[in-house]
């Protein structure tokens, strides 16, 4: 057992080594500078459709494209947002914070890509629905059944045994145990029926719960983190000095941190940036197929900003809230670390983690619910519009099941995974990157030439 853990452990540190990440940030940079820094110039437009509603009377799609973008939203708004930035920095100190920001702006372009082409080549399912994706990217843009099937097979492996079950169902308890004293024996059945009651109703379902549910929490949350910055602002011109610094230099050891290397603190954060807002792993591409749109060059622009609201806004405050609070220096790690963040940083024994776990178990569960959707679009693909009740069963009796299960292993196959869905992915993404540049000239000289007949009229 403990040789199929070393090896399993010897595989993840390979998938999620620096090959990968080369390839994940390199596709982004790629796309950065074809598309003319994008993801900056036209970042406020992208803000503006996301919050404006779309005067389009396009009959194609099922939910709004705000509502696209929250589902995609709900499965990246997770746990990482608040485990994995105290891993990050536990691991590779404050300048780890910096090359999540690094790979969150760099990742923008490529969710930008990956969302533009899961539009343009979605297709109709049996039952009328909207269906989209990597796979059908690969299938019909690249021309490769082969990597749409290994696409398919790998996220349907993280929607049941990965993000989308156990680390969520675990977090949600803990936090439910921790903070409110409720035991396994009565939350466990409590999620499960949440679960199932949502996730049966289909992708309107769960894009109605996570419309209002994925604003909501990350206001909460966001609040919460303002309170814990505002109260030690202070220190704030400090803390992004020790950012800054720590990215390009090697971070001593102090307190319960362990210091770290440059490689170390790029490794961390690029890895658990990548790791929270999915760019380039082929998530989201299947939320953004669903949205009522006739524009696959809006629709990517308005996908896009889920990487911004993800890591450079959310993950941003939970760092600053670990770093000014001199959490990152405790014994502490994972969400206890950022409870005990909160707990200094609001002066309150009893607030600080309440905050941090109402937060944990609303975004967890959203993911729960996201991953439900994407792991359908999956078992669509490969086994057609039959198989998705029997498949809906599975996923809930995970679910329950995810409640008493502490298997090391799994974590483990579940990373992996995670990662492996990027590869096919980003062939596709690099084989169609002609697509995505041409669309993208074509939409915006369009825009130009309808602004120049404006001001002319």
């Amino acid at each position: 057992m403990n040789n199929l853990q070393s090896l399993l452990q010897t595989i993840d540190s390979f998938v999620w080594g620096p090959p990968l990440l080369t390839l994940l940030v390199g596709t982004g940079v790629y796309f950065t500078f074809r598309l003319g820094l994008l993801q900056f110039r036209h970042l406020p437009t992208a803000l503006k459709l996301v919050f404006s509603k779309d005067k389009s009377s396009s009959t194609h799609g099922d939910v709004s494209s705000f509502a696209a973008l929250c589902t995609a939203l709900s499965a990246t708004i997770g746990t990482g947002n608040i485990v994995g930035v105290a891993t990050a920095i536990k691991l590779g100190g404050p300048g780890a914070l910096f090359w999540m920001w690094l790979a969150a702006l760099f990742g923008m372009a490529t969710k930008y890509a990956e969302c533009l082409l899961a539009v343009k080549y979605r297709k109709v399912d049996d039952k009328g629905q909207m269906i989209g994706g990597p796979m059908y990217y690969l299938q019909y843009g690249v021309g490769s059944k082969a990597l749409a099937v290994m696409f398919a097979v790998f996220a349907l492996g993280v929607a049941c045994f990965g993000i989308g079950t156990f680390p969520q169902v675990n977090a949600i308890l803990d936090a439910s145990e921790i903070s409110f004293g409720i035991s396994r024996e009565f939350s466990a059945p409590v999620l499960t029926l949440l679960v199932a009651f949502v996730t049966l109703g289909g992708i309107k379902s769960i894009a109605n719960v996570a419309g209002k549910v994925v604003p909501a929490m990350a206001v909460f949350y966001v609040v919460a983190c303002a309170s814990v910055i505002i109260l030690n602002a202070d220190k704030l011109m400090d803390a992004f000095e020790l950012v800054i610094v720590s990215a390009f230099t090697s971070t001593a050891a102090t307190g319960g941190f362990l210091g770290a290397s440059i490689m170390l603190a790029i490794q961390s954060g690029i890895a658990r940036g990548v790791f929270s807002n999915e760019s380039g792993l082929g998530s989201a591409p299947m939320a953004a197929a669903a949205a009522k749109t006739d524009s696959c060059v809006k629709q990517g622009l308005i996908s896009m900003t889920g990487t911004f609201f993800d890591t450079i806004i959310i993950c941003t405050m939970t760092g600053l809230a670990l770093i000014l609070t001199g959490a990152w220096q405790s014994d502490f790690s994972g969400a206890a670390m950022t409870t005990y963040a909160f707990a200094q940083g609001l002066n309150s024994d009893t607030l600080g983690p309440m905050a941090v776990s109402i937060g944990l178990m609303f975004f967890a569960f959203t993911t729960i619910l996201g991953w439900n959707y994407y792991g359908e679009r999956c078992v669509v693909y490969l086994f057609g519009t039959k198989a998705v009740l029997p498949y809906k069963v599975v996923f809930v009796a995970l679910v329950a099941s995810g409640a008493f299960l502490h298997l090391d292993l799994i974590w483990i196959v579940a990373d992996i995974v995670n990662g492996l869905m990027a590869i096919p992915n980003l062939i596709g993404l690099i084989a169609l990157r002609q697509v995505v540049i041409e669309e993208t000239k074509r939409y915006f000289s369009q825009v130009a030439a309808d602004k120049m007949t404006l001001s002319r009229a």
